[in-house]
């Protein structure tokens, strides 16, 4: 976040001296307190741009239109890349950049509840790093580049409000050399040649999602299309760099997954669906619509485990977000237990089984449990503390509230929180309406509170080791 000598400075040469204040330049998230940025919410990006794999430079520009929540004089955006030109409503004006906050002056004050299109232009190595700025999260790969990662992305390729609170829809519209491809999320409007010999890749995703789970993915894919029986668009992308045929064998099953995670959770929440695998990334992603898998998620062979496990994400992560990097057990521990319900479903493991073991290999003292599920600090966001415990908290709610309970429970949250954000409060409250009674000592047992509760259910059994979890998990 800018010091206020900063913000002064930058208010002063970018916008006339009679006009307010910008919204502020961070939304005080506990654990990334600069991430996002006041006074505004997001309604759509349209991202226009070119990429060249041979000199790694993206050029183009990018239009967001907003609306203001209360009256602004400029507005912030997280952005790291140097900026060439801005407009506010098609009309050139001020701007200034300082770390990865862009300022963009409005030319005067705009009141609330105004919608205002502003758009961003540049030309620039993301590569590149400098001073303010110097660790990139762009990533150059042998035949392209790519743009997935977690917890923050989009500042590397497009000026956004970067924080899962604010999610819209997005154009992404990238233009390569002919013979590359360029993915992206949702729906492939189509591929349209250029005069130059170029293409121009377009994608549209009409469910709103976070910059997050927002990708771009440029290099040699080969593509593979498909319709589901309910008619909504496949599209998997391999990298032509893999070998073998496992991940194709684990994501071409994408739909089969799907249509049981909707007999768990209620109806998929997206149009479109599928996966990208290459070699270049270090992690599974839950990038909206079409998750990003590593190939070596894949190298002891067929693994839909995590395909269970992204796929869920699409009803819990990326339709229902959460509203704060603490919420985060909302996405990654639903998630894992989708692993556990898959198993449960393939005979190699219920998901009590799972539980009570995963329960029984952490001692005591370990320091998974050093954590509240609700509150697992910056630290352990993304470990067991949050990904199998998480799963343990819902095990635990299924054991005491019954299975009819608990899976109209979770339908429940699906349905009405989807396209929007939700809070571990806002669920605690959900499962006992749903319940009919009272479940503050098992939230505050399993979710709100550190330390290994005494039992793993009110009639525990440890279980064998289950094979998925010992060749995936550790």
């Amino acid at each position: 976040m800018l010091s206020g000598l900063v913000v002064a400075a930058l208010v002063f040469a970018a916008v006339p001296a009679h006009a307010g204040e910008p919204g502020p330049s961070g939304l005080g998230d506990p654990y990334y307190p600069g991430a996002g940025n006041g006074g505004y919410d997001v309604k759509h990006y349209d991202v226009h741009l070119e990429y060249d794999p041979a000199t790694d430079v993206v050029s183009g520009y990018t239009t967001v239109l907003l609306t203001t929540t209360r009256e602004l004089s400029g507005v912030y955006f997280d952005f790291a890349l140097p900026v060439r030109w801005t407009k506010v409503d098609g009309r050139e004006g001020g701007f200034a950049q300082h770390h990865k906050e862009l300022l963009v002056g409005t030319g005067g004050d705009v009141p609330a509840g105004t919608n205002v299109f502003v758009t961003v232009g540049y030309s620039v190595s993301p590569s590149d790093t400098h001073a303010d700025v110097p660790v990139t999260m762009w990533k150059r790969t042998p035949d392209g580049a790519l743009a997935i990662a977690a917890p923050s992305m989009s500042p590397w390729w497009y000026p956004s409000n970067d924080h899962p609170s604010d999610k819209a829809t997005y154009d992404v519209a990238i233009t390569v050399p002919a013979g590359v491809e360029a993915i992206s999320n949702g729906e492939l409007l189509g591929t349209y040649p250029q005069n130059d010999g170029r293409v121009t890749w377009g994608w549209y995703s009409g469910t709103p999602q976070t910059t997050y789970a927002t990708f771009l993915a440029i290099g040699q894919f080969d593509l593979r299309r498909s319709t589901t029986a309910d008619g909504k668009p496949v599209l998997n992308a391999y990298s032509t760099a893999l070998s073998g045929t496992a991940a194709q064998q684990s994501v071409e099953r994408t739909p089969e997954v799907v249509r049981f995670l909707e007999g768990k959770f209620g109806a998929y929440p997206m149009a479109d669906l599928g996966g990208l695998v290459t070699p270049y990334t270090s992690s599974s992603l839950e990038t909206q619509t079409r998750p990003s898998y590593p190939a070596w998620v894949f190298r002891n062979g067929p693994n839909t485990y995590v395909v269970a496990h992204e796929m869920a994400h699409q009803w819990f992560g990326n339709s229902v977000s959460m509203s704060r990097w603490s919420d985060i057990w909302l996405s990654e521990g639903f998630a894992t237990y989708a692993e556990w319900l898959w198993s449960e479903a393939n005979g190699e493991g219920t998901a009590r089984e799972l539980a009570n073991w995963t329960y029984n290999y952490y001692a005591a003292d370990h320091e998974v449990w050093d954590v509240a599920v609700a509150d697992p600090t910056p630290q352990y966001q993304y470990g067991a503390a949050v990904h199998e415990r998480g799963a343990l908290a819902l095990q635990a709610l299924r054991t005491e509230v019954g299975d009819a309970v608990f899976f109209r429970t979770l339908r429940t949250w699906a349905e009405r929180k989807a396209r929007g954000n939700g809070t571990s409060a806002e669920f605690a409250a959900l499962a006992e309406e749903v319940a009919g009674r009272d479940l503050d000592t098992l939230f505050r047992t399993w979710v709100f509170s550190a330390g290994k509760p005494v039992v793993m259910t009110a009639a525990a059994a440890t279980a064998e080791p289950v094979s998925f979890r010992q060749i995936h998990r550790r």
